[in-house]
């Protein structure tokens, strides 16, 4: 029986990954770490919580010496780490907090797990999961590859580069058995209402406007959440050590269609006139350091390892919406309290 430690379980694109390991490997024990701050939900994981090679454990990564507990009493084969402060309109405004998590956690993992393993790598592995922005920004032009130079431009960004070049070198130095990938933007259920499409999902059902930064001309790559788990499973089990691979859909929009498309999809679901949702677009003034693209080459991987996406955007954006639209007590939740101060603060 392997034993393996999730962090970040309980958030957006972690319940997904334990999802997929509890469910498809039931000889493991899956240990899902989380610190329950605002975007962590246990709520994500009703439906595996009494699986019995399921365990919850509420802790923070930046806290050293309960790493070193936890690494020293379920003794983990294998670490999956998605525990972050994701969102970089947060990073702005409050960048240490994102040194803290993202830096400093992802180091103190590292050292519980260079502790505990002491050099026995046999079986052993650290997946770290970082995103596309660590790679900067493109034009209209071109693709990240795993080759891409280091260019990122804000804290979030900046915080994750590091996070990254430091699993590196506890490879390079130590010998430790690592793994990296790097996603484009997630979207599907769970998804926390801070990001783009559920938050335009939750403001057309509540008839708000939907906020655009600058002219919404900003280009990103989607990822369906779940093909991003699955994709994660085959990494973590077949991937060389020491392997960078970039997971993305091929699928790049503009902010504006996009926004564009889940109206149109809205109203279809939810039986309005057809452009009524688009009447509540609305431009807001654009962030700084705002890049302008991101487009991932997913070739690596579709090639070593067979992985492709398995729905097309707009599939998966009628499940996302479908899902949201089933679950709305679970939305009227997560967007109560603490994240409508966050959200006045941001838009209005």
């Amino acid at each position: 029986m392997k034993t393996i430690l999730i962090t970040g379980g309980a958030g957006f694109i972690g319940s997904h990954v334990v999802r997929q390991f509890v469910k498809n490997y039931p000889n493991y024990k899956i240990i899902n770490l989380d610190a329950l701050t605002y975007a962590g939900n246990l709520e994500n994981l009703k439906d595996i919580e009494n699986e019995p090679n399921y365990v919850f454990i509420k802790a923070d990564i930046t806290d050293e010496e309960r790493m070193d507990e936890i690494f020293q009493e379920y003794q983990p084969d294998g670490v999956i780490h998605l525990a972050a402060e994701s969102h970089v309109d947060r990073s702005i405004s409050s960048p240490l907090e994102f040194v803290k998590t993202n830096v400093l956690g992802t180091v103190n993992l590292l050292n519980a797990a260079k502790k505990l393993w002491n050099g026995n790598w046999e079986g052993k592995r650290f997946h770290h999961v970082s995103t596309d922005e660590v790679y900067g920004a493109l034009g209209d032009t071109g693709f990240f590859t795993e080759e891409t130079s280091y260019d990122p431009h804000s804290p979030y960004s900046a915080s994750k580069a590091s996070s990254d070049h430091f699993v590196r070198a506890y490879s390079d130095t130590y010998g430790m058995p690592i793994v990296v990938t790097n996603c484009s933007n997630n979207y599907g259920p769970n998804h926390f209402p801070e990001k783009l499409i559920p938050l335009c999902i939750h403001n057309i059902l509540n008839n708000k406007p939907l906020p655009i930064y600058g002219d919404g001309k900003y280009t990103r790559d989607w990822l369906y959440v779940i093909d991003h788990a699955i994709a994660i499973d085959l990494v973590f089990h077949q991937a060389e050590n020491g392997e960078t691979y970039n997971i993305g859909g091929f699928n790049e929009w503009q902010n504006i269609d996009l926004v564009k498309e889940l109206c149109r999809q809205m109203d279809e679901k939810l039986g309005r006139e057809k452009g009524e949702s688009e009447k509540l677009i609305t431009f807001v003034k654009d962030r700084p350091g705002h890049d302008l693209r991101y487009a991932i080459d997913a070739t690596k991987i579709n090639k070593e390892l067979g992985w492709k996406p398995t729905v097309t955007f707009e599939e998966g954006l009628s499940l996302t919406i479908d899902w949201f639209l089933s679950n709305q007590e679970w939305l009227d939740h997560v967007t109560s309290g603490d994240y409508q101060k966050y959200y006045d603060k941001q838009y209005n």
